[in-house]
């Protein structure tokens, strides 16, 4: 899993690095070449692509695979404009967002423990973008809807059924940016790519596709449990990345609201697992 953040947050640091460079359709879709072949290349490796899924898990696919594309071009947009450090920050309350949609949308239990934990770290969000304040971001608004988009893509692929590949649906939402981004560059002025900016963008795929192939390892060998709050560590990844490439660094405020957005995340994802053992605790004796 640390591994998997680390590809994640070399990939935002390369297309940072790009930065404005190139239009946002433009930058989506070479990276999403590089993704899709790499990924095309890898899930054939591993046999593990499926195209006679039911009709219901291809709607799925596409709703998620339209959510990761909401989600790429807010995040990217608050990545170009914003210190990596405070992006990444604000993704940090994932754990929230999702734990609080799929109880409201998806009738999941949510006990009054963790519903504390969640607006204690939505206060801790608060902290980090500061809305109203002098130093607000207007910026920070896309990373919280990239927040909303990721919400809706990870509660699309709770509805999918467990037989359905995770390989085909990442490779599904990669094809389906590229051609959406392919797209939209007719709408803009296509810009000439220097060497300099081909190879960050060459990069960033493959870190991309390096975090994903990660991802999928951990979640088969791994008690996800156990390797979900290591996710965190990718904040520790843009810390490092955010200062050593860009001289950026988080104020004490930032800072503060993102160690109460880890905190309270943590404590969500350690009662998560705490239910889901006693669960698994009593089925033996309701069964008998």
């Amino acid at each position: 899993m640390m591994v998997s953040t680390a590809g994640y947050a070399l990939n935002d640091t390369a297309i940072k690095a790009v930065g404005n460079t190139m239009p946002l359709a433009q930058l989506l879709f070479l990276r999403g070449v590089v993704t899709t072949v790499l990924m095309l290349l890898a899930v054939r490796w591993i046999g593990a692509i499926r195209l006679d899924l039911p009709g219901r898990e291809w709607g799925l696919i596409l709703l998620r695979s339209l959510a990761d594309l909401g989600a790429s071009t807010f995040f990217v947009m608050a990545l170009l404009n914003m210190p990596l450090a405070n992006v990444t920050a604000i993704l940090q309350a994932l754990p929230l967002t999702v734990a609080l949609a799929a109880a409201l949308v998806l009738g999941e239990p949510l006990g009054w423990r963790r519903l504390s934990a969640i607006l204690i770290g939505f206060g801790g969000v608060m902290l980090i973008i500061r809305p109203g304040a002098a130093g607000f971001d207007v910026w920070s608004l896309w990373g919280l809807g990239a927040v909303g988009f990721i919400t809706l893509r990870d509660l699309a692929a709770r509805r999918l059924a467990p037989t359905t590949p995770s390989s085909t649906v990442a490779f599904a939402a990669s094809f389906v940016i590229m051609i959406a981004a392919g797209v939209a560059t007719w709408l803009a002025p296509w810009t000439p790519v220097d060497l300099r900016a081909a190879g960050l963008v060459g990069l960033a795929g493959i870190f991309l596709v390096a975090g994903y192939l990660a991802s999928v390892a951990t979640m088969r060998s791994g008690e996800i449990g156990f390797v979900a709050p290591f996710r965190y560590t990718g904040l520790v990844w843009a810390l490092i990345l955010g200062f050593v490439i860009f001289g950026d660094w988080p104020d004490a405020l930032t800072l503060t609201g993102a160690g109460i957005v880890v905190a309270t995340g943590l404590f969500t994802l350690y009662r998560a697992r705490k239910l889901t053992l006693r669960r698994r605790e009593t089925l033996p004796s309701a069964k008998g």
